[in-house]
């Protein structure tokens, strides 16, 4: 993994994250095929508002589309499924807490992806906190 003397750029976040894609397992890789992975700095004052956070530091990552499991062979999809990263949210969390870049992006990415695959935050996190053993 590369050494960063100034703060990632957008396309070290992308390219990042599309290591973190190809790394994932083929079983899980190819229900992800056509999901768009977008980084932007912070999400809009929109996206805060509806999400109902107080600032676009607390997200790193935002999931849009229709998870899989609410999807109908004959419903029409009006946007492509999207990934969006947010850069700024994601180095301050990379510098307070110490974590290998790549393993944070890889983090965000997967949590979302999970979103895409219809778990919410709460199955997120107890799926997280088995694997850290309790």
């Amino acid at each position: 993994m590369p050494v960063y003397t100034t703060p990632p750029t957008e396309d070290d976040i992308l390219v990042l994250a599309e290591q973190a894609l190809e790394a994932l397992p083929a079983g899980l890789s190819r229900h992800v095929k056509g999901v768009a992975i977008l980084v932007e700095d912070l999400a809009d004052d929109d996206t805060i508002e509806t999400l109902g956070l107080e600032n676009p530091w607390e997200l790193t990552g935002l999931y849009r589309g229709i998870p899989l499991t609410e999807r109908s062979i004959s419903d029409p999809v009006p946007f492509p499924d999207t990934i969006v990263l947010y850069r700024d949210a994601i180095l301050v969390e990379w510098v307070d807490t110490g974590e290998d870049l790549f393993r944070l992006v890889s983090s965000v990415l997967v949590h979302e992806i999970a979103h895409h695959f219809g778990y919410s935050d709460a199955d997120i996190e107890r799926i997280e906190a088995d694997l850290r053993g309790g």
